[in-house]
């Protein structure tokens, strides 16, 4: 979930695209459902409240697997929580003796229990140590910006940020550290306003593509967003549905190339014409083309849902792609 208030208050975690998400999976009685980023629960409790089905939460988060509690409790025997990135999801489920599913849940990025937690050093609107790390375990955002070289700390912000001043910026934090150790969010962002002035035409916070970037880095996610949608593939039964919200464009174009490739929509010379594909058989059925943005009133209730766009498919029979197989 994007970096989207400004506000020192935690904020309410609501679900983006909830209703949207339900319907992309068409939640059943008797469906199993996998819920790669429980994060908060939302989407777990509201599959389990749509419909007598099963779901299978994971999260790398040993504080979301914590919070998993009150719905284990209310929901005995329906619900199971791993702890794990959902990039391993064919090899967890497989480890629990969990077959085919019929439905898998991705929603992308930082969780707003995350954000709202000083502690957890995702976010710049309040103080804390320089973190990021969502399993609480490797290298911390800390490490990246004292210890990595110029240019890579430039490349990491220019790639994963689309921060044009990257080198500026990154120049900054080499000098600073120079004096002293870069050791929370108010520091790093500090360094980051004195050299990325604030844009005039949206507002946003001039730490905010920066912060970004570190926390896709820490975390690997475009990685994991590669693994667990491979991993989505495998797991799926024949008519299972996908569902991803993602957040950020970076991570919303893997989503659409993926559902492209393995559809075979890609490379079609013209809407008139069939896609010209060739290699392993359409593992996807795409449901929609352009993805599904939140409604005015879900903005307005909800301003950090803005930027969500949610990507749906349905599993064919074909098998799955060789892992790193292109269309």
């Amino acid at each position: 979930m994007s970096e989207t208030t400004t506000s020192a208050e935690p904020q309410i975690h609501i679900s983006v695209l909830l209703a949207e998400v339900l319907a992309a999976l068409a939640v059943r009685d008797g469906g199993v459902y996998v819920d790669g980023t429980f994060g908060a629960g939302g989407y777990t409790r509201a599959i389990l409240e749509a419909a007598d089905c099963q779901v299978i939460g994971i999260d790398r988060d040993p504080a979301a697997i914590q919070r998993a509690e009150p719905l284990l409790a209310r929901f005995p025997g329906r619900l199971r929580i791993i702890e794990g990135r959902f990039g391993d999801m064919a090899e967890l489920l497989a480890a629990h003796g969990i077959g085919p599913v019929d439905g898998v849940a991705l929603d992308i990025g930082v969780s707003s229990p995350q954000i709202d937690d000083p502690a957890r050093g995702f976010s710049f609107r309040f103080d804390g140590p320089l973190d990021m790390r969502m399993s609480l375990s490797g290298p911390t955002a800390a490490d990246v910006v004292n210890d990595y070289a110029e240019a890579d700390i430039a490349n990491i912000l220019w790639r994963l940020g689309e921060e044009r001043l990257s080198r500026r910026v990154a120049r900054a934090v080499v000098a600073a550290r120079a004096t002293a150790r870069i050791e929370t969010t108010a520091q790093l962002a500090d360094i980051i306003r004195s050299v990325v002035p604030r844009s005039k035409k949206d507002g946003i916070d001039p730490a905010t593509r920066s912060f970004q970037a570190l926390r896709l880095h820490v975390n690997d996610e475009l990685g994991e967003l590669d693994r667990g949608l491979a991993g989505a593939e495998r797991v799926l039964a024949p008519g299972g549905h996908l569902a991803v919200v993602s957040f950020h464009s970076l991570e919303d174009r893997r989503v659409k190339d993926f559902l492209r490739q393995r559809s075979g929509s890609e490379g079609a010379p013209s809407r008139h014409m069939p896609a010209a594909h060739s290699g392993p058989a359409p593992t996807f059925r795409l449901l929609g083309r352009s993805g599904v943005t939140p409604s005015e009133p879900e903005l307005r209730h909800n301003p950090r849902a803005r930027s969500a766009r949610l990507r749906a498919a349905e599993r064919t029979d074909a098998p799955a792609w060789p892992m790193g197989e292109a269309a």
